[in-house]
């Protein structure tokens, strides 16, 4: 016999507990996967799309190739900022998302000094700033792997943004041509990633420190640096 719902009834012999409920069927079944097209990944995927535009820059380092690329630069920096604000608010975190964001960051931020360096806007002594910004990305995205690895959370510090503000208005004034608003913004450039690589290495210093700190619990579960 079945109800009006099309659900079958229970006879007067059968036990409750012998018929399994719709709902124990459902928490039974698995969770769908997250879904990768949502606003912030799209908005990631669009600052990895930049990345080849830059390497292209020694072919375009004219004044208008120059614009292009810096404003392009700047799209992506601004891009970094809003994925990560949108996938927090509106709670579309996805673990495709938290692999890809932190990857575009630091290939872009290579990509861009690498260029910088090879259009001849980088004087050969500041050479070894680029190795150092570059170097530290590779190994605190290293350490911080090995953290979330054991469930550790990393939070970015004061120091660390500062640093990541540095280095982006450094990289910017040195895409755009010599002269832009009046300044001279590859001088500007040049002594921002000054700046920039002394942070980068506090607050490198200031990771690895903390992290194999000894504390009873093990590594921080919290770091102070990006």
């Amino acid at each position: 016999m079945a109800t009006s719902l099309g659900e079958p009834a229970l006879g007067d012999g059968d036990d409750p507990a012998s018929t399994p409920a719709a709902s124990d069927s459902e928490a039974s079944a698995p969770h769908p996967a997250q879904g990768f097209w949502n606003l912030p990944n799209t908005i990631t995927v669009v600052r990895t799309a930049i990345i080849p535009m830059l390497l292209a820059f020694p072919l375009f380092d004219g004044p208008a190739g120059s614009r292009i690329m810096a404003w392009a630069f700047i799209v992506a920096a601004v891009g970094d900022l809003v994925d990560g604000y949108l996938a927090r608010r509106h709670g579309t975190v996805t673990k495709v998302g938290q692999l890809l964001d932190p990857l575009a960051d630091k290939l872009t931020v290579a990509a861009a000094l690498i260029v910088v360096m090879a259009v001849g806007r980088l004087p050969e002594w500041s050479y070894l700033l680029v190795v150092v910004i570059i170097g530290r990305e590779l190994a605190v995205t290293g350490l911080r792997g090995i953290a979330s690895a054991g469930g550790h959370v990393i939070a970015a510090a004061s120091l660390g943004k500062t640093k990541t503000v540095s280095q982006n208005v450094a990289i910017g004034a040195l895409l755009f041509p010599a002269g832009t608003l009046g300044l001279p913004n590859h001088q500007i450039g040049l002594w921002l990633l000054v700046v920039a690589a002394v942070l980068t290495l506090i607050s490198g210093y200031a990771y690895f420190r903390d992290y194999f700190a000894p504390r009873p619990d093990g590594p921080a579960s919290q770091e102070n640096a990006e």
